[in-house]
Protein backbone atom coordinates (compact mmCIF):
# COMPACT_ATOMS: atom_id res chain seq x y z
CA UNK A 1 0.00 0.00 0.00
CA UNK A 2 0.72 3.66 -0.77
CA UNK A 3 -0.55 6.68 0.26
CA UNK A 4 -2.08 9.18 -1.46
CA UNK A 5 -2.11 12.99 -0.79
CA UNK A 6 -4.72 15.28 -1.58
CA UNK A 7 -7.54 16.90 -0.20
CA UNK A 8 -10.55 14.91 -1.40
CA UNK A 9 -12.76 15.36 2.15
CA UNK A 10 -15.31 12.92 0.19
CA UNK A 11 -12.43 9.86 -0.01
CA UNK A 12 -11.08 10.79 3.09
CA UNK A 13 -14.95 10.51 4.76
CA UNK A 14 -15.54 7.02 2.67
CA UNK A 15 -12.34 5.25 3.44
CA UNK A 16 -12.73 6.47 7.68
CA UNK A 17 -16.45 5.23 6.80
CA UNK A 18 -15.10 1.71 5.48
CA UNK A 19 -12.92 1.21 8.89
CA UNK A 20 -9.87 2.61 7.16
CA UNK A 21 -6.98 4.74 8.94
CA UNK A 22 -6.78 8.38 7.22
CA UNK A 23 -3.71 11.43 8.47
CA UNK A 24 -5.56 14.47 8.83
CA UNK A 25 -4.01 18.01 9.20
CA UNK A 26 -4.51 19.86 12.68
CA UNK A 27 -3.64 23.22 13.95
CA UNK A 28 -1.53 21.17 16.47
CA UNK A 29 0.11 18.07 14.44
CA UNK A 30 -0.88 15.53 11.87
CA UNK A 31 -3.16 12.88 13.36
CA UNK A 32 -3.73 8.81 12.04
CA UNK A 33 -7.75 9.26 12.46
CA UNK A 34 -9.76 5.88 12.79
CA UNK A 35 -13.81 5.96 13.19
CA UNK A 36 -13.60 6.11 17.33
CA UNK A 37 -16.82 3.86 17.77
CA UNK A 38 -15.43 1.16 15.68
CA UNK A 39 -13.16 -1.35 17.72
CA UNK A 40 -11.80 -2.92 14.32
CA UNK A 41 -10.92 0.47 12.70
CA UNK A 42 -8.91 1.78 16.49
CA UNK A 43 -6.58 -1.60 16.26
CA UNK A 44 -5.37 -0.53 13.59
CA UNK A 45 -3.98 2.95 14.68
CA UNK A 46 -2.14 1.10 17.47
CA UNK A 47 -0.99 -1.61 14.56
CA UNK A 48 0.44 1.14 12.39
CA UNK A 49 2.18 3.31 15.06
CA UNK A 50 3.16 0.40 17.21
CA UNK A 51 1.84 2.20 19.91
CA UNK A 52 1.29 0.39 23.50
CA UNK A 53 -2.33 -0.36 23.94
CA UNK A 54 -2.20 1.00 27.39
CA UNK A 55 -1.75 4.29 26.19
CA UNK A 56 -5.48 6.23 25.34
CA UNK A 57 -6.38 7.89 22.68
CA UNK A 58 -7.66 11.32 22.00
CA UNK A 59 -11.34 11.66 20.27
CA UNK A 60 -11.85 14.80 17.69
CA UNK A 61 -14.70 16.21 17.55
CA UNK A 62 -16.47 19.25 15.46
CA UNK A 63 -18.65 20.68 17.50
CA UNK A 64 -20.21 20.46 21.29
CA UNK A 65 -23.26 18.70 19.97
CA UNK A 66 -21.11 15.79 18.57
CA UNK A 67 -19.60 15.14 21.70
CA UNK A 68 -23.05 15.21 24.01
CA UNK A 69 -24.09 12.88 20.80
CA UNK A 70 -21.80 10.70 22.20
CA UNK A 71 -23.03 10.68 26.00
CA UNK A 72 -20.36 13.42 26.69
CA UNK A 73 -20.50 16.61 28.61
CA UNK A 74 -17.97 18.81 29.62
CA UNK A 75 -17.83 20.21 33.70
CA UNK A 76 -18.07 24.09 34.19
CA UNK A 77 -15.31 25.01 34.18
CA UNK A 78 -14.37 23.15 31.33
CA UNK A 79 -17.14 24.63 29.35
CA UNK A 80 -15.52 27.66 30.18
CA UNK A 81 -12.23 27.29 28.84
CA UNK A 82 -13.81 25.54 25.59
CA UNK A 83 -16.02 28.48 25.66
CA UNK A 84 -12.62 30.56 24.89
CA UNK A 85 -10.26 28.17 23.55
CA UNK A 86 -11.76 25.70 21.47
CA UNK A 87 -11.95 25.04 18.74
CA UNK A 88 -8.39 24.59 19.42
CA UNK A 89 -5.12 22.76 21.20
CA UNK A 90 -6.96 22.28 24.32
CA UNK A 91 -7.88 18.62 25.27
CA UNK A 92 -10.00 17.82 28.17
CA UNK A 93 -9.83 14.66 30.00
CA UNK A 94 -13.26 13.73 31.65
CA UNK A 95 -15.39 10.85 32.61
CA UNK A 96 -15.98 8.06 29.58
CA UNK A 97 -19.54 6.83 28.18
CA UNK A 98 -20.81 3.81 27.91
CA UNK A 99 -20.43 4.75 23.93
CA UNK A 100 -16.90 5.25 24.05
CA UNK A 101 -14.80 1.65 23.25
CA UNK A 102 -12.43 0.30 26.05
CA UNK A 103 -9.80 0.14 23.64
CA UNK A 104 -9.70 4.28 23.11
CA UNK A 105 -10.09 4.80 26.81
CA UNK A 106 -7.56 2.10 26.96
CA UNK A 107 -9.97 0.88 30.06
CA UNK A 108 -9.95 3.70 32.21
CA UNK A 109 -13.02 5.35 33.19
CA UNK A 110 -11.74 8.18 31.60
CA UNK A 111 -11.91 9.63 27.80
CA UNK A 112 -9.76 12.97 26.03
CA UNK A 113 -11.50 15.26 24.16
CA UNK A 114 -11.16 17.82 21.88
CA UNK A 115 -12.12 20.15 19.04
CA UNK A 116 -9.47 20.93 16.66
CA UNK A 117 -8.93 23.91 15.15
CA UNK A 118 -8.62 23.01 11.28
CA UNK A 119 -10.69 24.56 8.59
CA UNK A 120 -10.04 20.85 6.49
CA UNK A 121 -10.41 18.66 9.40
CA UNK A 122 -13.55 20.21 10.86
CA UNK A 123 -15.45 20.13 7.86
CA UNK A 124 -14.30 16.54 7.76
CA UNK A 125 -15.76 16.05 11.36
CA UNK A 126 -19.19 17.49 9.97
CA UNK A 127 -19.52 14.85 7.33
CA UNK A 128 -18.62 12.05 9.37
CA UNK A 129 -21.69 10.47 11.95
CA UNK A 130 -18.47 9.58 14.42
CA UNK A 131 -15.68 11.33 15.98
CA UNK A 132 -12.44 10.43 15.24
CA UNK A 133 -9.36 9.04 17.02
CA UNK A 134 -6.69 10.18 16.14
CA UNK A 135 -2.93 10.77 18.00
CA UNK A 136 -0.29 11.89 16.06
CA UNK A 137 0.38 10.38 12.49
CA UNK A 138 4.13 8.81 13.18
CA UNK A 139 5.27 5.56 14.46
CA UNK A 140 5.04 5.78 18.54
CA UNK A 141 7.78 7.03 20.37
CA UNK A 142 9.07 9.44 17.42
CA UNK A 143 8.83 13.33 16.28
CA UNK A 144 5.36 14.67 15.53
CA UNK A 145 4.89 15.13 12.37
CA UNK A 146 3.52 19.07 11.00
CA UNK A 147 3.06 18.37 7.19
CA UNK A 148 1.55 16.19 5.00
CA UNK A 149 5.13 14.92 3.26
CA UNK A 150 6.23 14.32 7.04
CA UNK A 151 3.24 11.65 7.49
CA UNK A 152 4.28 10.28 3.86
CA UNK A 153 8.18 9.76 5.20
CA UNK A 154 7.12 7.61 8.01
CA UNK A 155 3.53 6.00 7.34
CA UNK A 156 3.30 6.40 3.17
CA UNK A 157 3.28 2.54 3.20
CA UNK A 158 1.20 1.73 6.16
CA UNK A 159 -1.87 4.08 5.14
CA UNK A 160 -4.55 4.64 2.30
CA UNK A 161 -4.46 8.52 1.91
CA UNK A 162 -2.92 11.88 3.51
CA UNK A 163 -5.54 14.81 3.78
CA UNK A 164 -3.08 17.59 3.25
CA UNK A 165 -3.80 20.55 5.28
CA UNK A 166 -0.45 22.33 4.46
CA UNK A 167 2.02 23.11 7.74
CA UNK A 168 0.39 22.98 11.12
CA UNK A 169 0.62 26.37 12.43
CA UNK A 170 0.50 25.71 16.47
CA UNK A 171 3.34 22.54 15.88
CA UNK A 172 3.28 21.19 18.88
CA UNK A 173 0.63 18.60 21.00
CA UNK A 174 -2.63 20.28 22.63
CA UNK A 175 -2.59 20.75 26.05
CA UNK A 176 -4.42 18.29 28.04
CA UNK A 177 -6.21 19.20 31.03
CA UNK A 178 -7.75 16.16 33.39
CA UNK A 179 -11.27 17.42 35.18
CA UNK A 180 -11.63 13.95 37.08
CA UNK A 181 -10.39 15.77 40.32
CA UNK A 182 -12.03 18.79 42.17
CA UNK A 183 -9.83 21.22 41.24
CA UNK A 184 -8.64 20.63 37.62
CA UNK A 185 -5.05 19.40 37.04
CA UNK A 186 -2.69 20.20 34.08
CA UNK A 187 -1.76 16.55 32.91
CA UNK A 188 0.75 17.96 29.53
CA UNK A 189 1.88 21.23 28.54
CA UNK A 190 1.37 22.38 25.11
CA UNK A 191 -0.70 25.09 22.57
CA UNK A 192 -2.69 26.64 25.36
CA UNK A 193 -0.14 28.22 27.77
CA UNK A 194 -0.50 27.85 31.45
CA UNK A 195 -1.22 31.22 32.24
CA UNK A 196 -3.79 31.53 30.02
CA UNK A 197 -5.94 28.64 30.90
CA UNK A 198 -5.79 30.35 34.95
CA UNK A 199 -6.84 33.27 33.82
CA UNK A 200 -9.86 31.67 32.70
CA UNK A 201 -10.46 28.90 35.71
CA UNK A 202 -7.98 29.95 38.16
CA UNK A 203 -5.42 27.89 39.75
CA UNK A 204 -4.86 24.44 38.09
CA UNK A 205 -2.81 21.64 39.83
CA UNK A 206 0.54 21.05 37.68
CA UNK A 207 1.70 17.88 36.28
CA UNK A 208 3.26 15.47 38.48
CA UNK A 209 7.26 15.13 38.53
CA UNK A 210 7.83 12.07 36.21
CA UNK A 211 5.77 9.75 34.12
CA UNK A 212 3.30 6.86 34.32
CA UNK A 213 3.54 3.75 33.07
CA UNK A 214 -0.43 3.65 32.88
CA UNK A 215 -1.82 7.07 31.70
CA UNK A 216 -5.49 8.31 31.59
CA UNK A 217 -4.19 10.73 28.49
CA UNK A 218 -1.70 10.43 25.87
CA UNK A 219 1.56 12.17 25.95
CA UNK A 220 2.42 11.23 29.52
CA UNK A 221 4.86 8.48 28.89
CA UNK A 222 9.11 9.08 29.78
CA UNK A 223 10.06 8.34 26.27
CA UNK A 224 8.58 10.15 23.35
CA UNK A 225 9.11 12.29 20.55
CA UNK A 226 12.81 10.14 20.43
CA UNK A 227 15.22 11.70 17.54
CA UNK A 228 17.54 8.94 15.70
CA UNK A 229 20.64 10.41 16.82
CA UNK A 230 21.13 10.97 20.50
CA UNK A 231 19.59 14.40 21.94
CA UNK A 232 20.80 16.54 25.11
CA UNK A 233 19.17 19.28 26.53
CA UNK A 234 20.15 22.09 28.26
CA UNK A 235 22.24 25.27 28.66
CA UNK A 236 24.14 25.36 24.97
CA UNK A 237 27.42 27.22 26.26
CA UNK A 238 27.51 24.05 29.04
CA UNK A 239 26.82 21.24 26.92
CA UNK A 240 28.86 22.41 24.30
CA UNK A 241 32.82 22.17 25.54
CA UNK A 242 31.94 18.41 26.17
CA UNK A 243 30.69 17.82 22.94
CA UNK A 244 33.46 18.83 21.39
CA UNK A 245 36.11 16.70 23.25
CA UNK A 246 33.98 13.49 22.31
CA UNK A 247 32.64 14.94 18.64
CA UNK A 248 34.46 17.04 16.36
CA UNK A 249 31.95 20.81 15.05
CA UNK A 250 30.66 18.92 12.15
CA UNK A 251 29.17 16.08 14.03
CA UNK A 252 26.93 18.78 16.34
CA UNK A 253 23.77 20.10 16.03
CA UNK A 254 22.55 22.58 17.72
CA UNK A 255 18.76 23.91 18.38
CA UNK A 256 18.25 26.73 20.09
CA UNK A 257 15.47 29.51 20.84
CA UNK A 258 17.65 32.70 19.27
CA UNK A 259 21.68 31.90 20.00
CA UNK A 260 24.25 31.31 17.80
CA UNK A 261 27.17 29.34 18.51
CA UNK A 262 30.52 30.24 17.65
CA UNK A 263 31.98 26.50 17.97
CA UNK A 264 29.86 24.95 15.65
CA UNK A 265 29.47 24.93 11.56
CA UNK A 266 26.41 27.40 10.50
CA UNK A 267 24.82 25.06 8.80
CA UNK A 268 24.19 22.76 11.90
CA UNK A 269 22.60 25.48 13.80
CA UNK A 270 18.51 25.42 14.20
CA UNK A 271 18.00 28.83 15.43
CA UNK A 272 13.75 28.37 16.11
CA UNK A 273 13.28 32.52 16.39
CA UNK A 274 15.57 35.14 16.09
CA UNK A 275 13.08 37.33 17.61
CA UNK A 276 12.83 35.45 20.11
CA UNK A 277 8.81 34.62 19.75
CA UNK A 278 7.79 31.54 20.97
CA UNK A 279 5.05 30.82 19.27
CA UNK A 280 7.51 31.02 16.34
CA UNK A 281 10.20 28.36 17.93
CA UNK A 282 7.27 26.27 18.95
CA UNK A 283 5.58 26.04 15.53
CA UNK A 284 9.20 25.38 13.99
CA UNK A 285 10.09 22.69 17.08
CA UNK A 286 9.27 19.81 15.47
CA UNK A 287 10.42 20.20 11.53
CA UNK A 288 13.93 21.07 13.43
CA UNK A 289 14.22 17.60 14.86
CA UNK A 290 13.37 16.05 12.09
CA UNK A 291 15.40 17.73 9.39
CA UNK A 292 18.71 17.29 12.00
CA UNK A 293 17.77 14.04 12.50
CA UNK A 294 18.41 13.45 8.78
CA UNK A 295 22.16 14.55 8.84
CA UNK A 296 25.00 12.74 8.75
CA UNK A 297 25.87 13.80 12.79
CA UNK A 298 26.26 12.09 16.28
CA UNK A 299 24.56 14.59 18.65
CA UNK A 300 21.89 16.92 18.85
CA UNK A 301 21.69 19.21 21.28
CA UNK A 302 18.77 21.69 22.16
CA UNK A 303 18.81 24.46 24.41
CA UNK A 304 16.24 24.62 27.43
CA UNK A 305 13.78 27.30 27.03
CA UNK A 306 12.13 30.42 28.92
CA UNK A 307 10.41 28.49 31.16
CA UNK A 308 6.86 30.29 30.34
CA UNK A 309 4.28 29.84 27.90
CA UNK A 310 4.49 27.71 25.37
CA UNK A 311 8.10 27.82 26.42
CA UNK A 312 6.77 24.74 28.53
CA UNK A 313 6.13 22.80 26.15
CA UNK A 314 8.98 23.37 23.83
CA UNK A 315 10.93 22.40 27.29
CA UNK A 316 8.82 18.95 27.75
CA UNK A 317 9.12 17.90 23.98
CA UNK A 318 12.77 17.91 24.36
CA UNK A 319 13.39 16.33 27.72
CA UNK A 320 11.23 13.42 26.15
CA UNK A 321 13.24 13.78 23.37
CA UNK A 322 16.40 13.73 25.27
CA UNK A 323 18.87 10.39 24.98
CA UNK A 324 18.71 10.72 29.03
CA UNK A 325 15.14 11.02 29.82
CA UNK A 326 13.48 9.04 32.80
CA UNK A 327 11.71 6.25 33.26
CA UNK A 328 10.92 6.57 36.89
CA UNK A 329 7.57 6.51 37.62
CA UNK A 330 6.84 8.85 39.88
CA UNK A 331 3.03 9.93 38.71
CA UNK A 332 -0.17 8.36 38.86
CA UNK A 333 -2.55 10.42 37.08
Amino acid sequence: MNSSIGVDLEKAANLLRAGELVAIPTETVYGLAANALQDEAVIKIYQVKNRPQFNPLILHFANYQQLQACGLDLPPSAQKLAARFSPGPLTYVIPASYSIPGIVTAGTPAVAVRFPNHPITLELLQKLEFPLAAPSANPSGFVSPTSASHVAAQLGESIPYILDGGECSVGVESTIISFLEEQPRLLRYGGITLEAIEAVIGPVSLPETGYVDNPVAPGMLARHYATRHPLQTGRLQELLPAALEQYAPSEIVSISFTELLNDIPATNQFILSPTGHLPEAARRLFAALRLADEMNISLILAAEFPEEGLGRAINDRLRRASSSASTSVNATD
